[in-house]
């Protein structure tokens, strides 16, 4: 390993910093293989800040000069930064350093994508362009000069200057050294403009390489609908003249929101009917609102340090999934959310990766980029705006931007706030963000003589550091409907504050059948012995959406697990429900494509884990395989009009209303190519005018062993665009049979296209593999063997992509003793690596510890 003994970073040992930065000049000489950093500071003391050196961070530099106040001065320097003995005040601090952005295969700090220079520096990647007290507390005012032969120089904040060979950038408002940005290269601008609410005129760009520019459209009309959105709804107005995006083929993230210049992967901006499915654009509408949303909730009031990350993640993410759900559909977006949160998050809860929202101490901050931080943060928000309701909601945040604009802030700052605007003490919702892992809440009912009672009690199981959990408040969204499905009690939020708690209610004529946890009020395991019959009841009549596809979701489950431990048949009950619900034409088609999709081969591994059983992953599989089937035949006569009826004539939107219809058209084929061996999905796949059609039927074909020529044909038809290249590797591994996944994942690593240093690329065919449970667990540990060859290839280059991928190991103490033996061996393998990186050496400690 890099460092024997990697140091641990802890909440309780924060300390200000030793000085104020006033103001930043930075003049960048641009160089493939030697880059100059010309860098001139104006520090001065920080009143509360303890004594301590002046410290500064840089790895990776070669030093040219260092001066203070114009007088030559020698710095110490160590592989971390530098220390040097400075003047009891104000001071101008200067360097010069010298970096290679062409070997920076780490894709952090300033590096190089196909000839075009880009930065990526959250979390702590500025450290290696220049020396600078690279923390989030520590804000200043930015001015660039880039200086290079690139015809477009882009930087952070308004253009201020440009000519021949050179470009300045002046930022007007203070931020962190994690959201400076630098673009530099052979671009070429899809140009639009905003006018803000107070009449401001903002011009917008999307940059891209050339060839790109037909997939700009969708992107630049979602950027404008995020702002005016965030203006409708938060009162936030934009601040800059100037807002760039820029589409970056290498890019470890999804995106990032430096201010005035968010730098995108290009998956999450590029778009056009032909080489995006629905689900991409409706992914890059959500990244882009998220980026944007980032302006306030990230950029005009960042966190103090990163262990407060999830206030800038977590209220971003609660904002942008409003805004899908104000211009899509609430109720499908809510139960996507839900779906996501329960397989990445709950994955993570349950797990030796479980962490608090807000961690106490990390090794490398970029491993707690988790679904924690981002989505159970998230959640943490909404429940915040359920316990208050809508209006002091609005009040806190009103008054968190009022009182915080410019500030680094904590999670403490945050629920100040919302106690301030409400007059609520906040303590215990506080335990939220201190204690790690998913509270299992117990429900049972009793009714006598009008009354009908609901008992509940909260449980937290242990997590890695945390033996003992105290009881959180839970908001509890309730509805009860009578036995001819009329509500007798509308959505009513019980706020749950004991270990134990009973909420009754009165003058009920008949028992009741209750909807609890409505809309996923919180982000609970929900307990209660329910009949299939109530779940079919549920699921015919609750007027809660969420809990309608919940209760079918449940009703699949049940039916799985007993497939899978008893053998038992289908169950036809669930069936029958499931066949209602599908040609229910009341109900909005995406929600009837969610209510006929199954549990995930991770979900039901869980489940059996958690009622004491060692997971098979062939048998789940098997189970998941006879219960689509089983689909297919009770609803033959009702799929080929579920097809026919929602096929679309009309020019391709990618708006809700045609993505619904085409997602439960192509719900309709999965099932049918299980009928009729394909043939319909031929016919689609031949006559496709968009990539969600073409990409649907390719994938049934695969499933049912008739996709030799459409793989052939898909590739030499988009062997040009890379994006939808990353379709066609990820899609071959999903849909091959298990026994074969690891074959076939083995064998587009030797494909031409395949490189392992674009992080899509490298993601849509090992990633591909992790995420297919039965062909990733096989009992041979071929799949885990091929996994640990190329994270190991892959460490010396990127290591923050091996450390994400090395998650896929994360649930290996549920499976049976012969593939934990297999898992332990290749985590002990790359443990064993000679210089390991931090960020892998981490990860995966804590999951081989485990």
């Amino acid at each position: 390993m890099k460092d024997a003994a990697p140091q641990t970073i802890h909440l309780a040992d924060y300390a200000a910093y030793s000085h104020l930065v006033d103001s930043v000049h930075l003049t960048f000489r641009l160089s493939p293989d030697a880059t100059r950093v010309i860098s001139r500071i104006v520090f001065r003391p920080n009143p509360d800040a303890p004594a301590q050196p002046f410290f500064l961070h840089g790895e990776g530099l070669r030093l040219i000069s260092a001066s203070i106040d114009g007088a030559p001065v020698t710095p110490t320097l160590t592989e971390t930064g530098l220390t040097c003995d400075v003047p009891d005040g104000p001071f101008v601090w200067e360097t010069e350093v010298e970096i290679a952005p062409a070997g920076n295969t780490a894709l952090e700090g300033l590096y190089m994508s196909n000839g075009m220079y880009c930065t990526q520096c959250e979390a702590e990647g500025f450290r290696k362009i220049t020396y600078y007290p690279d923390r989030p507390d520590v804000m200043s005012i930015f001015t660039v000069r880039i200086e290079g032969a690139e015809p477009v120089l882009l930087s952070n904040g308004n253009p201020v200057a440009q000519g021949a060979g050179f470009a300045e950038w002046h930022d007007p408002w203070p931020k962190p050294a994690y959201l400076f940005a630098l673009v530099a290269g052979e671009l070429l601008a899809h140009p639009g403009e905003f006018t803000t609410q107070s009449g401001r005129k903002v011009t917008l760009n999307i940059w891209v390489r050339p060839g790109d520019e037909d997939k700009c459209a969708f992107g630049m009309e979602a950027l404008k609908a995020s702002m005016r959105w965030d203006e409708q709804v938060y009162g936030r107005e934009y601040d800059l003249d100037i807002f760039n995006i820029v589409a970056v083929d290498d890019f470890n993230m999804g995106a990032m929101e430096n201010k005035g210049l968010n730098i995108f992967n290009s998956s999450c901006v590029l778009a056009s009917p032909e080489t995006s499915t629905d689900a991409n654009f409706e992914r890059i509408e959500a990244i882009i609102a998220h980026e944007y949303f980032h302006n306030w909730t990230g950029n005009r009031i960042t966190c103090r340090d990163w262990f407060q990350l999830c206030l800038k993640e977590g209220l971003t993410v609660y904002r942008d999934s409003q805004f899908t759900s104000d211009v899509r559909s609430a109720p499908v977006k809510r139960i996507e959310d839900v779906i996501q949160l329960r397989a990445r998050q709950f994955r993570e809860d349950n797990g030796p990766l479980a962490h608090p929202v807000r961690p106490e101490s990390f090794v490398e901050i970029n491993n707690f980029y988790t679904a924690t931080v981002y989505e159970k943060g998230a959640e943490l928000i909404g429940m915040l705006k359920t316990l208050v309701g809508d209006a002091d909601y609005a009040r806190a945040l009103d008054l968190y931007f009022e009182r915080h604009d410019g500030q680094a802030c904590t999670i403490e700052d945050w629920l100040k706030v919302f106690e301030d605007a409400t007059g609520r003490d906040l303590g215990q919702f506080k335990r939220w963000y201190a204690q790690a892992g998913t509270p299992r809440l117990s429900v049972t009912d009793e009714f006598a003589d009008g009354r009908y009672t609901l008992h509940f009690s909260q449980q937290t199981p242990p997590t890695p550091g945390q033996d003992q959990k105290d009881p959180r408040v839970i908001p509890i969204a309730v509805g009860l409907l009578n036995p001819n499905g009329d509500e007798v009690l509308p959505t009513t939020v019980l706020e749950m504050t004991q270990a134990s708690q009973s909420f009754s209610f009165d003058g009920l004529a008949t028992r009741p059948i209750p909807s609890i946890l409505r809309n996923f009020s919180a982000p609970v395991i929900l307990e209660r012995a329910t009949s299939n019959a109530e779940r079919a009841f549920l699921l015919a009549h609750d007027t809660d959406p969420f809990n309608r596809w919940e209760a079918g979701r449940a009703l699949a489950r049940d039916g799985l697990i007993r497939m899978i431990l008893e053998g038992a048949a289908p169950d036809t009950a669930f069936l029958e429900a499931l066949q209602a619900v599908a040609r229910d034409d009341s109900l909005d088609p995406a929600f009837r494509a969610l209510a006929m999709g199954l549990p995930s081969q991770d979900d039901l591994a869980q489940t059996l884990f958690d009622m004491g059983h060692t997971p098979d992953p062939q048998a789940i599989w098997q189970a998941l395989e006879t219960l689509k089937q089983a689909m297919a035949q009770h609803m033959q006569d009702l799929l080929p009009r579920l097809y026919a009826q929602y096929q679309i004539e009309e020019a391709y939107r990618p708006d809700a209303t045609q993505t619904g219809a085409r997602a439960l058209a192509n719900t309709a084929l999965a099932l049918l190519s299980r009928l009729d061996g394909g043939a319909q999905a031929q016919r689609q796949y031949d006559s496709a005018g968009n990539m969600t059609q073409q990409l649907a039927a390719y994938g049934c074909l695969l499933t049912v062993g008739k996709g030799t020529a459409a793989t052939t044909a898909f590739y030499e038809q988009w062997k040009h665009d890379r994006l939808v290249i990353d379709k066609w590797f990820s899609l071959q591994i999903a849909c091959a049979d298990p026994a074969e996944a690891v074959d076939v994942t083995r064998a587009l690593t030797k494909h031409p296209d395949f490189t392992m240093k674009n992080p899509n690329r490298f993601r849509a065919t090992l990633g591909a593999l992790t995420a297919s449970p039965a062909g990733f667990h096989q009992a041979t540990g071929a799949g885990y063997a091929l996994l640990a060859d190329w994270l190991i290839r892959l460490d010396p280059l990127n290591p923050q992509t091996t450390a994400r991928m090395c998650s896929a190991f994360e649930t290996w103490r549920r499976y049976d003793a012969g593939r934990q033996g297999l898992i332990k061996a290749q985590l002990d393998r790359i443990l064993s690596t000679p210089n390991l990186s931090r960020d892998t050496a981490e990860m995966l400690g804590r999951i081989r510890g485990a």
